[in-house]
């Protein structure tokens, strides 16, 4: 019996009250973003929702629901459960609506490091890739793989697009490989270059 009253707490209490601290805790922070134009006229529609890959964990359920209220159509799946089901889900949301997010360097890591399954994602469903950089002026910085930042209350952040990438949908590995480590050089140093507009490094 315990376990199905967690559930039914969780779903009654849990997620909504997660959802109202995030909204509540984002209405603290100062938001620029940067060339949005960029990606909605690629879109010739904004306000699109976003889907993004989440976990198909417990924890992962509980994310997915908050991410739903948040704007976001969760697909299912990681690169180390469900990877392959992920992958297809994702391809055939895209078909019907073309917007995704997507962290590149996966749920294990290593840190910065671009995964082949974006660029399988971008080259099977045609979307282009939209690099966005998120940096912030002030942050707590956590103990995790990926040395997670969280933004500290009344801080800046700046959220900026860069122009899309387009993958053929025929190349050969070594073209593959190319890309992959293009865009994750890229990513590297737009990430170091927003972080030393604010005067601190990010952490390795």
């Amino acid at each position: 019996m315990v376990k199905p009253q967690i559930n039914a707490f969780m779903r009654i209490i849990g997620i909504p009250l997660a959802y109202y601290l995030i909204r509540f805790y984002l209405s603290l922070v100062r938001i620029r973003v940067v060339n949005e134009d960029t990606l909605l006229n690629h879109l010739k529609n904004g306000g699109k929702a976003p889907s993004a890959i989440i976990s198909q964990s417990r924890d992962g359920e509980m994310i997915a629901q908050i991410a739903m209220r948040l704007g976001f159509r969760p697909v299912r799946g990681s690169s180390s459960r469900g990877g392959k089901e992920a992958l297809a889900a994702i391809i055939e949301d895209l078909a019907l609506n073309p917007f995704a997010v997507h962290a590149v360097d996966g749920p294990q890591g290593p840190k910065g490091a671009v995964k082949a399954g974006l660029i399988r994602m971008a080259q099977l469903s045609r979307a282009a890739i939209f690099p966005v950089y998120i940096s912030v002026d002030r942050a707590w910085i956590t103990h995790s793989w990926d040395r997670f930042l969280i933004p500290k209350p009344f801080s800046r952040i700046l959220i900026r697009w860069e122009d899309p990438i387009f993958v053929a949908e025929d190349m050969d590995s070594a073209t593959f490989e190319a890309i992959r480590l293009d865009l994750e050089s890229k990513m590297v140093q737009g990430y170091a270059q927003d972080d030393r507009n604010w005067g601190w490094e990010r952490p390795l």
